[in-house]
């Protein structure tokens, strides 16, 4: 990502980041992790590589 384009806070513990269920798809925005999804699968916050 260019240096202009960094999300401001992308990092901070007091900012919400947004999570993505691996196993079906749905968004939630959360402070801490929000555990695992109503169909089941592990959530995954988006700014972070599964690499």
């Amino acid at each position: 990502m260019p240096h202009d384009q960094d999300v401001e806070d992308a990092n901070s513990p007091e900012s919400e980041s947004t999570y993505e269920c691996l196993k079906c798809g749905r968004l939630t925005e959360s402070m801490t992790h929000p555990g695992t999804c109503a169909c089941g699968g592990e959530f995954q916050n988006r700014g972070k590589s599964l690499e």
